[in-house]
């Protein structure tokens, strides 16, 4: 017999994004065609899809570990890597997915809903998608980002209109086997219900389905017997039914008391209390059974309660309670508001909105230091190639413009300081993504040596005093360095010997 499972723990992992590609197009009289290189392709997502074929989560028992493909590294000649391929879990109807906290992630009702429950990192940009004007042949590429890794629980909660609600042995397994082609074990012994039974059942107001649950005791809304896994499965049933057993021998039991217990443990487990009530009296035809049902029904339609004498062996009264939950359960579907359809809304970015926060580490191996948080920095951590200088620079540039280095002075961070933005620990510069300058040759940044940037002040005493120690007006040396910086060997008019004093 297939076992049934309705709570599990899954281990995920999405796919990772690929790394984007650094080259430069070289072909025959082209030696330097410019960058090339493609980005990496995203990795796959972990989706979760209601399939009505399945009714248990005993595959995901067995095979705990889940993963998506990882995203393709890009490569030259402008070539894009493939993106990894989304993994889709098919998981039965009215499965809860769960966080480690316990936080509802997502709720999965109805044939073929959907959920992306783990994403996938995004693939790095290759150094033809980083080219600009201050960068036309970028020696460095992004890296992917990884996937989402963590472990949810699947909790099942069987979806019906009608659940029955009894003792063990009270007959619940014999009612739905007799009133729908479900087909149970059914046994003169305690918790022979050990997993969900879910049945339809035709009557003259249209067809329902019909939920039987392992047996309830007292005590079993804090832990006893199967109570928590009886009373999760009809958290989602429309119309709960009392199946009384009026033939048990047990000393101090009896149909009343039984419906006692049996609201007094689903009012304690909570959020049953609205839900409609019928009440059958099983075993009718037994002699002393039939005695006790006349007996308790007054008191039972006192209450409030429709009452049905049944006998699942003679199929006695079966018919009339077909028939009044066929009845109840369409007047619950017509009462029901309209489902509306998921509305797509489109919310513009705050103004001003901060990216990223920074605090002061006050405990642990790295107190004092301080930690910047936040989507944006730490994605970016995630995704530069320490090894290459030029690519820290490019980090040094993105931080300081989004405002990372202005928020460390306000907080008082000092040069040197110890910084912590997602894995990655830094001994802070200031002036690193403020210096200004074109980038060097490819695979290193100016920026990270002893360069300094002379303010104007600076130049303007630095021009003067090579027009006082040359011959040269101050018109002909700034047409000199203009014309050196584009390229020029000399501008018209200079001789050999006023060009030595310049450069000397």
């Amino acid at each position: 017999m297939t076992a049934f499972i309705d709570r599990t723990v899954l281990h995920l992992a999405a796919g990772s994004g690929g790394n984007g590609c650094a080259s430069v197009h070289r072909e025959k009289f082209k030696p330097l065609g410019g960058p090339d290189g493609g980005d990496g392709g995203d990795g796959g997502d972990i989706v979760l899809v209601v399939d009505p074929q399945i009714s248990t989560l005993l595959d995901f028992h067995h095979r705990p570990h889940a993963k998506a493909d990882n995203g393709k590294p890009g490569a030259g000649d402008d070539r894009d890597g493939a993106a990894g391929k989304d993994l889709v879990l098919r998981v039965p109807d009215g499965t809860v997915v769960l966080d480690a906290d316990g936080e509802v992630i997502a709720d999965l009702i109805g044939a073929g809903t959907r959920a992306v429950v783990a994403h996938g990192g995004i693939g790095g940009r290759g150094n033809a998608g980083l080219a600009g004007p201050r960068r036309k042949a970028p020696g460095f590429a992004l890296l992917g980002v990884p996937g989402e890794a963590l472990d949810v629980t699947l909790e099942l909660k069987s979806v019906a209109d009608v659940a029955l609600v009894g003792f063990p042995s009270a007959g619940k397994s014999s009612l739905i086997s007799v009133v729908s082609a479900a087909r149970p074990k059914v046994a003169d012994y305690p918790f022979t219900t050990l997993r969900p039974h879910l049945g339809v059942v035709d009557s003259v107001a249209g067809a329902f389905t019909m939920a039987d649950v392992p047996g309830l005791i007292p005590g079993a809304s804090s832990g006893r017997g199967l109570g928590l896994e009886f009373l999760r499965h009809i958290e989602r049933c429309s119309v709960l039914v009392h199946v009384l057993d009026c033939a048990t021998l047990e000393p101090g039991r009896d149909p009343l008391s039984d419906l006692d217990t049996l609201e007094r443990e689903l009012e304690q487990y909570g959020g049953l209390e609205d839900k409609p009530r019928l009440v059958v009296l099983n075993k009718v035809d037994v002699a002393d059974a039939r005695e006790l049902a006349d007996l308790v029904t007054p008191d039972l339609e006192a209450r409030g309660l429709r009452v049905f004498a049944v006998s699942t062996l003679t199929r006695e009264g079966l018919r009339p309670l077909v028939t009044a939950l066929g009845v109840e359960v369409e007047q619950l579907r017509l009462a029901r508001p309209p489902l509306d359809r998921e509305r797509i809304v489109l919310r513009p970015r705050e103004v001003g909105r901060q990216e990223f926060a920074v605090r002061q580490i006050t405990d642990g191996d790295y107190s004092g230091a301080y930690e910047v948080t936040g989507t944006k920095p730490e994605r970016w951590v995630a995704q530069t190639d320490f090894s290459n200088d030029e690519a820290v620079g490019f980090l040094a540039d993105r931080l300081a413009k989004l405002g990372v280095e202005a928020a460390l002075g306000k907080r008082g961070a000092l040069e040197g300081a110890t910084v912590v933005i997602g894995d990655r620990v830094f001994d802070w510069a200031p002036t690193l993504g403020e210096a200004a300058g074109i980038p060097g040759p490819r695979g290193s940044d100016d920026r990270i040596g002893d360069r300094v940037r002379l303010s104007r002040e600076e130049r303007m005493a630095r021009d003067a005093e090579r027009v006082s120690g040359s011959s040269l007006t101050a018109a002909e040396l700034t047409a000199y360095e203009a014309a050196i910086a584009g390229g020029a060997t000399a501008p018209a008019g200079l001789d050999e010997h006023e060009l030595d004093e310049i450069e000397g």
